[in-house]
């Protein structure tokens, strides 16, 4: 009973903290809460919550703050993430259905996110580990030039233009996109670089050494590492929302805005579950962004997770709020490329 009570007062200094960037009193809480308790025992639970290091007292005679245990505490016993509202979530679909590429759904979603927390967003491109091969179109520009291609599931787009020594007649380029998407479709990308690679071996001499030059760019295509660290930030602006005691922490965190593999690292192993992931304040890999949380999630099509997405506040953010838009942003964006 003690417990569900304290953690009743807990949630209770957390959201008015939230909402107001004050310290919360024992006055405050009674005043603001059904608590069903007198004012002495609020104070005597807020106590026992400052001694077992869930909140802290920032000055003397004011009221009390969350901890970045107090915040771990209490977004562990969230029992469900709140759903968004039928209108959010039509906003969010009609929103993204918009969308006509993978380019336009990374920057609809970016803003979306920043737009529903008024939070910094930041959304992970997908990568090409967690994708499969959707189709390998080759366009004659020449009879010894081609251009290359490559369509995944995640909805990349990879072109490479290639130059073959001898020129080659249309029966021959058809045969050669014939064995390509034999044996790439439907592949991930590492057994497809193994089916691809196999391929010069199976033909004769004449079509070896132009098939081997073509494979030999879309092997490398498939290895484009630098693509899969693309990310795009949104909402900076939003940095200005975050008020007072938070202004030293404004330009470390506009130095990591700059560095991809900062956000990377920030967006943590989201990228490989479908779960919500959630790092407060000292949890995070960088000691100068322990004032922030960062609220993540996974996703891709079907069961595939093909990048992260997620949001960055301060400690002091809407957690139940964050975690419902990251969740939802994260569903809609994994149907779209479960459907492309």
């Amino acid at each position: 009973m003690h417990e569900d009570r304290r953690l009743a007062i807990l949630r209770a200094i957390v959201e008015d903290y939230v909402a107001t960037h004050e310290p919360v009193g024992s006055k405050a809480l009674v005043e603001r809460h059904q608590l069903g308790v007198s004012p002495a025992t609020v104070r005597n639970d807020m106590a026992a919550l400052e001694d077992d290091g869930l909140i802290a007292q920032p000055h003397t005679s004011a009221g009390r703050i969350p901890t970045d245990k107090g915040y771990r505490f209490f977004v562990d016993r969230l029992t469900t993430v709140k759903p968004m509202s039928p209108a959010e979530r039509r906003a969010i679909s009609s929103f993204l259905e918009g969308a006509h590429d993978l380019d336009d759904v990374v920057q609809r979603s970016v803003r979306l996110l920043a737009q529903l927390t008024q939070q910094v967003a930041i959304v992970q491109y997908p990568t090409l580990a967690g994708s499969t091969v959707r189709h390998i179109e080759v366009v004659t520009i020449s009879p010894s030039r081609l251009l290359l291609v490559l369509i995944l599931s995640t909805g990349r787009v990879e072109q490479r233009l290639v130059e073959l020594p001898d020129e080659l007649d249309e029966a021959t380029i058809a045969d050669l996109r014939s064995r390509l998407n034999r044996a790439a479709i439907g592949e991930r990308i590492s057994s497809a670089v193994t089916a691809l690679g196999d391929l010069p071996e199976q033909v004769d001499q004449v079509r070896r050494t132009p098939l081997a030059i073509v494979v030999s760019s879309l092997i490398e295509a498939m290895s484009n590492h630098r693509s899969d660290e693309r990310v795009v930030v949104g909402g900076t602006s939003n940095l200005a929302r975050f008020g007072d005691g938070f202004e030293t922490t404004v330009k470390p965190i506009l130095e990591a805005l700059e560095e991809h593999v900062v956000l990377l690292k920030l967006l943590g192993q989201a990228s490989s579950t479908a779960a919500l992931t959630v790092r407060i304040g000292h949890e995070g890999p960088f000691q100068e962004l322990s004032s922030t949380s960062v609220v993540a999630s996974g996703y891709g099509p079907g069961e595939d997770r093909a990048g992260a997405l997620g949001v960055m506040g301060p400690t002091r953010m809407d957690y139940p709020g964050s975690m419902s838009a990251v969740r939802a942003v994260a569903h809609y964006v994994s149907s779209y490329l479960d459907e492309s």
